[in-house]
């Protein structure tokens, strides 16, 4: 039908329809291997070392640390800030972190054999309230007139405070990636991802590897909304260095669990109005107050915070504004890209106060 009216049929959409479309954990690699991830459990701590069982037997699997990285410890991203895995004498700074990885022939073994890593630590202590952080990942003010002159020509003032919380992408297909190995020495990813090129960016950085060595496959992705923007490069390392290690293809898909502790959420935000309005409804001030929670990593926090600023002030004619936005750092797993991109936030507060 749609053909009949001049429109082209979605490239894409046989395949899906007749289920013939290859999702990530739909791809086969003969002889690939899984991996896994071993997170810390405390939301800030010094790491001591990290141990493996003696009782257990360790030689029919890989296990990758930090020191097996070949490059810059660092994900590619606006402000590099976050490792790809915490080194010893590192910072844990959140509950997720990822502190090294595990790769075997079969689940079966990981489930076994990743209650035999110990991670030693010095327990610090967190923060998790936004405005009690004194570490900054981006401000702004804008604004326009005169605020002081704004409000004394209002005939009411109203002040408010509203508060959002995390929100979860879930989209239908969790983070997946599968690292292959080359003969050339490069690598080969695939997986669920909405910007293959920060994922480039990000293995020819930790990898050391050319443009030419890495080669990033961006598969049918069920579902992102922000959600595989720029955390699929942190999936992507990880598998890479497990398919170093072992030097076969590595398996790294998530379950649901794991992609909803450990992922990027929608920024927590609190936003404080002060308003003049004059008896006839006029709006003539808006002084607008927005902390967001970039949690523990920068992420794109920055490119979130400017667009929520910008947005915070509503639809509305307002001669008189001024807007003072900041993005600070928690000992939470990093917060990132989610549609609207610090919009909804805002326009939620803007629209209830007013």
């Amino acid at each position: 039908r749609g053909r009949a009216k001049g429109y082209p049929f979605r490239r894409e959409g046989p395949a899906k329809l007749t289920g013939a479309a290859k999702y990530t954990d739909d791809l086969v690699f003969p002889g690939a291997w899984y991996g896994a991830t071993i997170r810390s459990t405390e939301p800030r701590a010094r790491l001591v070392a990290i141990e493996l069982d003696p009782d257990m037997d360790w030689s029919t699997v890989v296990v990758v640390t930090a020191a097996d990285i070949p490059g810059e410890n660092l994900v590619s991203a606006i402000k590099e800030d976050q490792p790809v895995l915490v080194p010893i004498g590192g910072e844990i700074r959140h509950h997720a972190e990822p502190i090294a990885l595990l790769a075997a022939p079969d689940r079966e073994t990981i489930r076994r054999l990743r209650s035999g890593i110990r991670l030693v630590t010095e327990p610090l202590p967190p923060v998790f309230d936004p405005e009690a952080s004194d570490h900054v990942f981006a401000q702004y003010e804008v604004g326009s007139g005169d605020l002081e002159a704004g409000f004394a020509a209002a005939d009411v003032i109203l002040e408010g405070e509203y508060r959002v919380g995390h929100q979860e992408q879930l989209y239908i297909e969790n983070n997946a990636m599968i690292a292959v190995p080359g003969e050339d020495g490069g690598m080969a990813v695939y997986g669920s991802l909405q910007c293959p090129y920060y994922v480039h960016k990000a293995m020819k950085k930790t990898l050391g590897l050319t443009s030419a060595q890495a080669r990033v496959v961006q598969a049918e992705t069920g579902g992102g909304f922000g959600g595989k923007e720029e955390y699929p490069s942190i999936l992507a390392l990880h598998a890479a260095l497990l398919a170093l290690k072992c030097g076969r293809p590595v398996r790294m898909i998530y379950e649901r669990h794991v992609d909803l502790a450990a992922t990027t959420k929608r920024h927590p935000a609190i936003i404080r109005h002060r308003t003049g309005v004059r008896a006839d409804g006029t709006l003539v001030a808006q002084d607008i107050e927005i902390v967001m929670d970039g949690g523990a990593y920068c992420t794109l926090t920055p490119v979130v915070l400017s667009r929520g600023a910008l947005h915070s002030g509503g639809p509305y004619r307002c001669p008189n504004v001024r807007i003072r936005a900041r993005a600070t750092r928690t000992n939470t797993p990093p917060n990132g890209a989610f549609r609207g991109f610090g919009a909804p936030q805002v326009e939620f507060a803007t629209e209830t106060h007013l």
